[in-house]
């Protein structure tokens, strides 16, 4: 049964959205680290949704019952079996969906903090041609629990960075949940995609590659269980590492990008 502790939202009719035969090239990429207590309770959400959707949990080499929970229900899976982190995870399930030939993915995780109901709000203009990637946005639609203090920070710096350089708002550039054409697979299937921390750096990449992106409001949730990758120490080591990865970005841009060319005011001498 889905969590009934926590509050959702109304799901649109996902047959207003989408026909039968897009549904199947929709793949919900889910990764997982240490989710035995949660990923059943993710899994039976989104089915008694009904969404017809694949589904795809990348188990990222889970120290617990998290496999042994995912072959009990025959879900499909990959199972990794050296710990690449977040990034590593999910872009394995990229790598899937392009293999697969899938159209269009949701990425979200593992932990039932991500409200499932909000995902056809995130295909909506995906599906429709206005945008290469969408990102869930907390603080445009709801947050249901209370944002540690030096994370909040970090957001809202990286939030306004990020806005400035890519010239729109982003309220929540630090989002998990988001949905993304086949053209961004492509793109996030690179070796240079992070392995850790996908964040505000892989956003910038995104429009300085030329890529659109847009937000919508999401309902996001409190863990219901475990331990968060962004809990205790985790949040300090990962600022400094997104710090250091958007200067990187930033640097490459201004090394690659084109020189403007200034007409010259010098006349040239006559040829004698």
């Amino acid at each position: 049964m889905p969590p009934t502790t926590t509050p959702s939202t109304q799901a649109l009719p996902v047959s207003t959205l989408l026909d039968a035969d897009l549904r199947k090239q929709i793949l919900i990429v889910i990764p997982a680290h240490n989710e035995e207590e949660n990923i059943q309770l993710v899994l039976d959400e989104l089915l008694g949704l009904d969404y017809g959707f694949d589904i795809l949990v990348v188990n990222d080499a889970s120290t617990d019952h998290t496999q042994a929970v995912l072959d009990s229900r025959g879900q499909r899976s990959i199972h990794l079996n050296s710990n690449l982190g977040y990034g590593g995870a999910v872009q394995s399930g990229f790598k899937y969906a392009l293999a697969h030939g899938y159209k269009y993915v949701v990425q979200m995780d593992g932990d039932c903090q991500h409200d499932p109901k909000s995902i056809p709000a995130l295909l909506e203009p995906l599906v429709q041609g206005q945008t290469d990637v969408v990102l869930g946005s907390r603080f445009t639609g709801k947050v249901t629990y209370e944002v540690p203090a030096l994370r909040k920070v970090g957001i809202a710096f990286f939030r306004t960075l990020v806005s400035f350089f890519i010239k729109q708002p982003i309220t929540d550039p630090t989002s998990g949940f988001q949905a993304l054409n086949r053209k961004v697979l492509g793109f996030y299937a690179d070796d240079t995609y992070p392995m850790d921390y996908p964040d505000s750096d892989v956003l910038l990449e995104l429009h300085f590659s030329g890529f659109r992106i847009r937000e919508v409001p999401v309902i996001m949730r409190p863990r219901m269980r475990g331990v968060s990758i962004h809990g205790g120490w985790q949040t300090v080591y990962y600022l400094a590492k997104m710090f250091l990865a958007i200067f990187m970005v930033l640097l490459r841009h201004c090394r690659t990008r084109p020189r403007s060319i200034v007409p010259s005011t010098h006349q040239p001498t006559p040829a004698q």
